[in-house]
């Protein structure tokens, strides 16, 4: 989706130099709004000519269930009024990318089998830090189709040490 990427950047630029040192309290609030935006339904929703600006706005707050500071209200308005309601998941994501470099950090998602205690949960980032080389924002999703194992996504860099991905691998080496 090059032309969301393309639309989504000026959005994701300006509000990163507009949150100034606030950037958590900023990518929280987006995160939520970009998931609700996310949803096909609330998008054919705004895009009914008979919807006013005011009804997406109310519908999109109500369903992220998040108090917006001044900032995000003249921004979720701004995108509302200019028809750019499905790029704020990719505005989202342009911010949090924005967020990482200033940082130095990536965002890691480790899918698990099982739930991850904190404790081994701190472990596993240390562990995960060290390997990939830099400071990682780390979360959890449950994917029981792993049997066993963790898989991790880091941008464009997977580790897959799960159940899973040792029977495909002994799969391809017994049929080969």
């Amino acid at each position: 989706m090059a032309e969301l990427a393309t639309i989504a950047r000026p959005y994701a630029e300006a509000l990163f130099k507009s949150a100034g040192a606030d950037l958590d309290g900023t990518a929280w609030w987006l995160d939520a709004l970009g998931a609700v935006a996310g949803h096909e339904q609330l998008l054919q929703f705004a895009d009914n000519p008979k919807v006013t600006n005011e009804q997406a706005f109310e519908l999109v707050t109500t369903v992220a269930k998040v108090s917006l500071p001044p900032q995000g209200v003249n921004f979720l308005r701004a995108v509302i009024e200019n028809n750019r309601l499905a790029a704020l998941p990719e505005i989202a994501r342009q911010f949090r990318a924005l967020k990482n470099s200033q940082s130095g950090s990536s965002d890691a998602v480790v899918y698990s089998a099982f739930p991850i205690a904190p404790a081994q949960l701190a472990e596993v980032s240390g562990v995960l830090e060290r390997r990939f080389g830099r400071k990682l924002n780390v979360s959890v999703q449950e994917d029981p189709s792993l049997i066993g194992g963790i898989r991790v996504v880091v941008g464009d860099e997977v580790l897959d040490t799960s159940v899973r991905a040792r029977l495909e691998q002994m799969k391809v080496a017994l049929t080969a």
